[in-house]
């Protein structure tokens, strides 16, 4: 079971600790906006796209050689990301990664139904349901700690070698102790075109949409929406044509039949978006915005982990049995309360801004999670055939993946555009200051007028541009500045410093009214749900 474990905590740790390390990753490399989009995105992407496929291979080849190969290609994934020489690399190596950890981590389940018998799986899913807590919580916080040791002058890189001794132990020790259990009944084939189809579909929308602001939104961007979305309509034609024929396939037709099932998935996917989007833009406005460190940006987000533990473990589950699926409607407005303080606070104190003020609005935001981590497998398997319970766990993991990689895909898209669009009010907010010190530093003010136009200009450039690593034209300064220059290039840069947490604060508030839309869709959506379920005790048992 630890082999099994390190598995799983290791693809859990990837996906939450490069959050806190996206800053870092970006100054370093010179990453451009849509670039450190893809960080995430990519590995989101292949992960959410494969997991049905891998779970299948594992029924055909055996669940202990697609884990070997699973953890093998992760491992080597995870060198290739900390050895990134560039960003190109490193989102290569995030796509490789996650398509490695889609036929790693459907095998988990898979091997503790052949290690443990039918009366032990509760226990041990409860085990794996704490080891989920606690990486997602440890995650930001490990990475945030080896960010800040800086590690030989590694910077972000030890977050991903870290996977390296943890994948070659398991690997020793898989080949030594797991058995080589398999399914009794292997699908007779494999659904490669549907793969393909909706691999092709949504990485022609997700790359239109991180990649949109970059280059203005040309036609052709709309052009390759359309395209994914026209893929989309062959690959659920295809699915639905394939599936009478008695295929294999990844979407199951007969479970969409079930209310319960669509609605809940519906409730979980934007939920997913909003969530993958809010912690996207809230460690940026931290860290590049604020000033705050990965370490300090990482402990921020205890409250929202405290929230979720209680809320999941204790609050959820007892509020499932008495209102049943409303659990759902309740943790989307929590979640809504909590995005609305933490706006807030960061409206009211900006740059200044301590934890115990964005404190209530993370807590707040971790409880209403709970509640849906806590309702959504009773909701989803209210009334679906047990049959195919195995392919909506499935499709339920799917759907979660790929939400997330379309919200840091739509809210990024969002928050970036803001960060460009509102950069000269950014800038106007600091002006009387910069007046006052210039004036105080004797210098004339037709000169100041001069100055504060040219460093508006550059500002305005600076937070246009694509790559943020990037000097633009109207930003370049003398080789040799003499002493008075560089009295009034200090003014300006202290300036300068607060005009950008100004402008990283209303590109948060932009992006948040978004993600509180999407809730809305989410809230909506779980009126569909029954008010009574057949077996709320199921809430709970799985995260």
């Amino acid at each position: 079971m630890v082999v099994v474990a390190l598995a799983f905590i290791i693809n859990l740790l990837d996906v939450t600790v490069v959050n806190i390390a996206i800053p870092s990753i970006q100054r370093n490399l010179g990453a451009s906006y849509s670039e450190i989009q893809w960080v995430i995105s990519a590995y989101l992407l292949t992960f959410g796209t494969l997991l049905i496929t891998g779970g299948r291979l594992g029924d055909l080849f055996g669940y202990k050689k697609l884990f070997m190969v699973g953890v093998a290609g992760f491992t080597l994934a995870s060198l290739l990301s900390g050895l990134s020489p560039n960003a190109a690399v490193l989102i290569i190596a995030r796509l490789i990664q996650g398509a490695f950890a889609a036929l790693m981590v459907p095998q988990v389940l898979s091997l503790m139904q052949v290690l443990y018998q039918p009366h032990e799986r509760a226990g041990i899913s409860g085990i794996f349901g704490m080891l989920g807590g606690l990486s997602a919580t440890a995650g930001p916080i490990i990475g945030g700690l080896l960010i800040s040791a800086n590690i030989a002058e590694s910077d972000w890189r030890p977050i991903f070698l870290i996977n390296i001794p943890v994948g070659i132990f398991a690997l020793i020790m898989g080949q030594k102790l797991l058995p080589a259990g398999g399914s009794t009944h292997p699908p007779k084939h494999l659904d490669y075109v549907g793969t393909g189809l909706i691999v092709a579909s949504l990485g022609l929308i997700i790359y239109a949409l991180v990649e949109g602001q970059a280059y203005g939104w040309p036609w052709w961007i709309y052009v390759l929406i359309a395209a994914g979305l026209a893929v989309l309509a062959v690959f659920i034609y295809d699915e639905a044509k394939r599936f009478k024929k008695g295929f294999s396939t990844l979407l199951v037709p007969p479970i969409f039949k079930s209310r319960d099932f669509s609605a809940g998935l519906g409730v979980m996917f934007f939920f997913s978006m909003t969530m993958l989007g809010f912690f996207f833009t809230f460690t940026l406005v931290l860290q590049i915005g604020f000033g705050f460190s990965a370490l300090k940006a990482a402990l921020v987000g205890i409250p929202t982990a405290v929230g979720i533990a209680f809320s999941s473990a204790v609050l959820g589950p007892k509020l499932l049995k008495k209102i049943g699926a409303r659990v759902m409607s309740l943790g989307a407005v929590l979640i809504g309360g909590g995005i609305v303080l933490v706006t807030w606070a960061f409206s009211n104190y900006g740059a200044s801004v301590t934890w115990y003020q964005i404190l209530p609005g993370l807590l707040i935001f971790g409880f209403g999670m709970g509640m849906l981590f806590a309702a959504i497998f009773a909701v989803l398997y209210n009334d679906i055939d047990p049959k195919y319970a195995g392919a909506a766990s499935g499709l339920q993991n799917t759907f979660q993946q790929i939400a997330g990689a379309i919200g840091v895909a739509v809210i990024g898209t969002v928050f970036f555009g803001a960060i460009s669009g509102h950069a000269v009010a950014s800038f106007n907010s600091v002006d009387p200051q910069i007046r006052s010190e210039l004036t105080a530093a004797h210098v004339p003010a037709p000169v100041q007028t001069v100055i504060i136009n040219k460093t508006k200009q550059c500002f305005h450039d600076q937070s246009a541009s694509s790559d943020p690593s990037a000097t633009p034209e109207s930003c370049q300064q003398p080789k040799h500045p003499s002493p008075e220059q560089q009295k009034i290039g200090n003014i300006i840069a202290s300036s300068a410093v607060k005009a950008n947490g100004d402008n990283f604060n209303r590109a948060f508030k932009i992006a948040t009214i978004y993600e509180l839309v999407i809730l809305v869709v989410a809230f909506g959506l779980s009126f569909l749900l029954p008010r009574h379920l057949k077996h709320p005790e199921a809430g709970g048992e799985v995260v």
